[in-house]
């Protein structure tokens, strides 16, 4: 079967997996969040399997109050994502290197040099995910006026995404000669940022050339309206929760309808949903595989995750076998609160059943079945106007990457939805998306 496009897919890395229990899986590695050879062996296995990028995500705090999940979610310890990706930037060739960052607790220049650094050292593979962080760990660490309300963190964001973008367009290809005898650099091809506004002030270029892909990719996973709006104005990926194959196509087609105004087309921003498959032989054995992740999960583990998303102190005054109860809309994650209290209802779940769905893979979309079932649901979501590539949320490392790429790849590229080889070696070319306009400093 031919298709006139391909899917885009990312492998999202998270220690030993991105199931909550994970690390007390038979299989699993103790030591994964702090071993470089793990994470090195991981971004191979996605290379070999073409995969266009390698997602890190990041949160400038321990993750867990809750001392039930400080002490059995195996969520406190990883590499700083920069860092991380530096090291894989030199074990890998293709494979693009996305990284996480707050735009709370950095400012533009420091963080558009380090971007700009990562993408010279990958021969043009670096990525930002934006974010605008939520947790009130974090704040505790670099605010002391605590956390911003929601729509300040994003008038900040804003700003902080135009300074760093404006620093990546400061300087034109060619402008450092190199061997030129009269000048080290062409002066009519640096253009200086002057930006004071009122978050941040910037005033000067970055001290290096620009890369070959010109800037890094933008990549954002807003799902607010103030959100989505961002992600039109600057993304070039978008990364998204959706359960159902309807809020899927929602957001897909809200998305994309929000471009125009920009003067952007739909097929400049790849939306890529998260998926966290088990792959089996058969759909007993997937199925099989699932229920052992999910009997490793305490009660009170999946209960405490789900109240942290959704922004309250303790679910124990109601009882697990019950329904959750009426939630208020807060300050912090908007809309993964929202996609919990409607697949609770849509579900009928209880609390106890609730947690522990949500636990698998954080509000992510689960699919448990052969390679043949797990291609299948991803070409009617990729075909009907719901994706355009998924970010791979393998919940055990590296056996579920592994899985991924030695059974389900296949499958997709018999169905001529996934690549044979990559298109280039720049993390642009091979997502498919034009070199960035060029825009003068100011």
């Amino acid at each position: 079967m031919s298709h006139d496009r391909q899917m885009k897919l990312g492998a999202f890395l998270m220690a030993g997996g991105h199931h909550i229990a994970a690390w007390r899986h038979p299989d699993a590695y103790a030591s994964a969040g702090v071993d470089i050879d793990h994470f090195i062996a991981l971004a191979q296995i996605a290379e070999k399997g073409k995969f266009d990028m390698l997602f890190v995500e990041d949160a400038a705090a321990i993750r867990e109050r809750n001392p039930e999940m400080a002490s059995q979610a195996a969520r406190s310890t990883g590499f700083e994502p920069l860092s991380l990706l530096a090291a894989l930037a030199v074990n890998t060739s293709h494979i693009g290197l996305v990284a996480t960052a707050s735009t709370s607790y950095n400012e533009p220049y420091g963080l558009a040099r380090t971007f700009a650094s990562l993408d010279q050292l990958s021969g043009g593979r670096a990525g930002w995910n934006l974010v605008t962080s939520a947790s009130e760990l974090e704040a505790e660490n670099f605010a002391s006026s605590g956390l911003r309300p929601h729509s300040e963190r994003y008038e900040r964001a804003d700003e902080f995404a135009d300074a760093a973008l404006a620093l990546w367009d400061a300087v034109d290809d060619g402008a450092y000669l190199l061997q030129d005898a009269g000048s080290f650099a062409d002066r009519t091809k640096l253009h200086p940022v002057h930006r004071h506004g009122k978050h941040f002030a910037v005033d000067g270029v970055l001290e290096g050339q620009c890369s070959v892909q010109r800037r890094p990719i933008m990549v954002q996973a807003g799902a607010s309206d103030v959100g989505k709006e961002l992600a039109a104005r600057t993304a070039d990926v978008v990364f998204a929760a959706s359960q159902t194959l309807g809020e899927a196509q929602a957001y897909y087609a809200d998305l994309k309808s929000r471009l125009a105004k920009y003067g952007r087309q739909p097929d400049d921003i790849k939306i890529m949903p998260g998926i966290s498959p088990i792959v089996g032989a058969t759909e007993a054995e997937a199925k099989a595989k699932y229920r052992a992740l999910q009997e490793l999960i305490p009660d009170a583990v999946g209960v405490a995750l789900l109240a942290s998303y959704l922004s309250i102190q303790d679910l124990s005054a109601y009882p697990l076998d019950g329904p959750l109860p009426d939630m208020p809309q807060t300050n912090l994650i908007q809309s993964r609160q929202q996609l919990i209290i409607d697949l609770g209802k849509r579900e009928k779940l209880s609390i106890r059943e609730l947690a522990r769905h949500f636990a698998g893979a954080r509000g992510h979309w689960q699919v448990a079945g052969t390679p043949e079932q797990i291609a299948d649901a991803m070409e009617e979501r990729f075909t009907e106007g719901a994706a355009d590539g998924f970010n791979v949320m393998a919940p055990l490392f590296p056996s579920g990457l592994e899985d991924f790429v030695t059974h389900v790849v296949p499958e997709l590229r018999r169905r001529g939805l996934f690549r044979e080889d990559y298109e280039g070696r720049t993390l642009r070319q091979n997502l498919g998306l034009s070199a960035p306009l060029h825009k003068k400093a100011g």
